[in-house]
């Protein structure tokens, strides 16, 4: 529901209590502050940035099926503050070494069966995170029914959000799998297309006078006893509420909503704050993300994949197209080669084990691709219904291991539900005890999960490559798509968009429109812990030895990113370092030229090479740059380019 400004007092609710107001927690800087209180005999919460109202009142509380903690809740206490301090490393990712400092204060409510509730809020430079327990003997269970969270915005707010597809539609029933378009500067009260909601991260423009904020949503934290959740698809006056998934998004015969013992936490709700530049570069979704819980990470390479299926589709699956692809990893000095559907029929268990001997005496690991589902969609593919449990996971994965194989791509889950959830722990797990990597397609957002297991390289939950291929209209809005993408679903997690191909021919009806410059840049802009590049071995004879040497040295992960220029649907530019080399990318999203001029004078004592588009399409330079406080860079329309230091 829509709420007044934040001016309430603490209402007759809290006599006989031991406290009698809300003190409002602030993070370090003292620039974002959360407040608390009621309205209606509810909880709730509002959020400043330099003292202008980013959140209105937005309800807080949860509905267990024995217990509910939404209206009449008395406040107990109010912890001290206390300040959390948190360094650790990413295997991959945007940023290697992470220190995150927040303010962290426990707020404690009872309803009125004396049932008890914690609201642990945690505020940093960059944002608010929040997160349920509700309290108990751990004798008791509790099962979740339903949050009623609220994200409220005032209505000259702004959106970019992503519609989550209806479970069970689409291709075989695959649906959902967070890989639809994003809608661009929308209206807050719009209302989504599907009845499912909107997908996580969301972010939103806050309009002030003379100022604006950004605010992107997301969880984290996400246990193998939780659902996953999203925004609901009607947000009346610009107030967003946390929903639930679909009925059908559950593994077979499995639990749809969170349950468990007592104490029961819920996943963070996380606010990153701030101006572009801040959101781009916060880390939260992995800093409220539970530590690694693997022993053993020594296996674990980040690195770039060469990828039969994303030009070739289903018939390049054979022993010799996929040792050709090896022979291009290699010659691409790339660390693997992906091995895509059907392997188990169209080349054997015994061919595939030839086949990983042969990568790995050229430096290639392989992987091999699996689908997730038993009887929940009617995906024809296989290897199929073989990692249902974990004594088959245990037994498949070792056998993968025998057989030399690197890692897992897992295709086709069913959804957010909470068996769901756990199917995807469950195979984490599984595959760091057996030294595999793991990358899931057909999937939700990891939610910070591949920092609790590092072996998670990549996701897709992307309207990625494949689409372009597949229909016009993704070719057609793939430039503006792809500069939405960093401040949105690639923000805090990896994103296996698999990219650039520099071939601008589909070998299909489908009209390629981006530039070369921008299949370049995509491949340093997007963020994979393992990088699946769509170039084909033919396709790279005709690409210039320069681009081709970029693609031969560019990282899969990175030691620090900066973010240099950018506006979601219309530009993006990134500076992304690994050791001590630099690489700055951009893209240009609408279909217009445009000249950039970006400060680039933290960069000029190095030296410099932009690799930009020509005359035509695929048409590529490569000339030498000064990188000055007003570095101009021309682009043409749906074009990019890329600068190594």
């Amino acid at each position: 529901m829509k709420k007044l400004a934040l001016t309430i007092a603490v209402t007759s609710i809290l006599s006989g209590c031991g406290q009698t107001s809300f003190t409002p927690i602030t993070s370090p800087n003292k620039d974002i502050q959360v407040k608390l209180g009621y309205e209606d005999n509810q909880l709730v919460y509002s959020v400043y940035r330099s003292g202008k109202q980013v959140i209105e009142n937005s309800d807080l509380g949860l509905i267990f099926e024995d217990r509910s903690f939404d209206k009449n809740l008395e406040l107990l206490t109010q912890s001290e503050v206390t300040t959390i301090n948190d360094e650790y490393q990413l295997s991959s990712g945007k940023v290697k070494n992470i220190r995150y400092t927040a303010n962290e204060q426990t707020v404690t409510v009872e309803n009125a069966d004396k049932q008890k509730l914690d609201i642990t809020f945690r505020v940093s430079d960059d944002g608010v995170a929040f997160r349920y327990t509700a309290q108990g003997p751990a004798s008791e269970q509790v099962t979740l029914l339903d949050e009623i969270t609220e994200f409220d915005f005032s209505m000259d707010t702004k959106a970019w959000i992503q519609p989550v597809a209806e479970a069970q539609t689409g291709w075989a029933n695959t649906n959902p799998s967070y890989e639809e378009h994003y809608l661009l500067e929308t209206a807050v009260d719009t209302a989504s297309p599907t009845k499912a909601g909107w997908v996580f991260p969301a972010l939103f423009n806050v309009k002030h006078e003379n100022s604006d904020t950004w605010v992107a949503i997301t969880e984290a934290g996400i246990g193998p006893y939780n659902n996953a959740a999203r925004l609901a698809p009607e947000s009346p006056d610009g107030a967003y509420e946390i929903d639930k998934p679909m009925a059908a998004e559950v593994k077979t015969n499995g639990a749809l909503m969170g349950h468990g013992s007592l104490p029961y936490s819920t996943p963070w709700r996380i606010l990153a704050i701030g101006d572009l530049k801040t959101i781009s570069e916060s880390t939260l979704g992995t800093d409220l993300a539970e530590p690694s819980k693997m022993a053993n990470t020594d296996y674990i390479q980040p690195g770039i994949s060469s990828w039969s299926w994303g030009m070739l589709k289903d018939d390049s699956i054979t022993y010799e197209v996929q040792k050709s692809f090896i022979d291009h990893a290699a010659d691409m000095q790339w660390q693997y080669t992906l091995v895509d559907v059907n392997w188990d029929s169209r080349i054997g268990y015994e061919k595939m084990a030839e086949l990983a001997s042969y990568a790995n005496s050229k430096g290639i690991g392989l992987l091999a691709w699996y689908n997730s589902s038993g009887d929940w969609n009617e995906t024809p593919y296989t290897p199929k219904s073989q990692l249902l449990t974990s004594e088959a996971r245990q037994a498949e994965f070792a056998k993968l291991k025998e057989m030399g194989i690197k890692g897992v791509k897992i295709d086709f889950f069913a959804g957010d539900g909470q068996s769901m959830i756990a199917y995807y722990h469950e195979i984490l797990q599984d595959a760091a005890d057996a030294e595999l990597l793991v990358n899931f397609h057909g999937a939700t957002l990891p939610r910070g999960l591949h920092r609790t297991y590092p072996n998670l390289m990549t996701v897709e939950a992307v309207h990625g490559f494949e689409m372009v291929t597949f229909f016009q209209k993704t070719a057609d809005l793939a430039a503006s798509h792809s500069t939405v993408l960093p401040f949105t679903r690639n923000l805090f997690d990896p994103m296996d968009y698999t990219p650039t191909r520099l071939n601008p021919l589909l070998d299909n009806d489908i009209k390629r429109k981006t530039t070369n410059g921008l299949q370049l840049a995509q491949s340093i802009l997007f963020v994979s812990g393992i990088q699946h590049l769509v170039e084909t071995p033919d396709g790279i004879k005709n690409v210039p030895y320069y681009a081709k040497h970029l693609l031969q040295e560019i990282p899969a992960s990175w030691d620090e990113s900066i973010f240099i220029d950018g506006y979601p649907g219309k530009l993006a530019v990134f500076a992304r370092r690994a050791g001590d080399n630099w690489y700055i990318a951009g893209i240009n999203g609408e279909n217009e030229a445009k000249e950039l001029n970006l400060d680039l004078s933290r960069f000029s004592h190095k030296n410099a090479e932009i690799i930009a588009s020509g005359q035509g399409q695929a048409h590529l330079i490569k000339a030498p740059i000064e990188l000055t406080e007003n570095t101009r860079i021309p682009l043409k329309a749906n074009d990019g380019f890329v600068i190594k230091l």
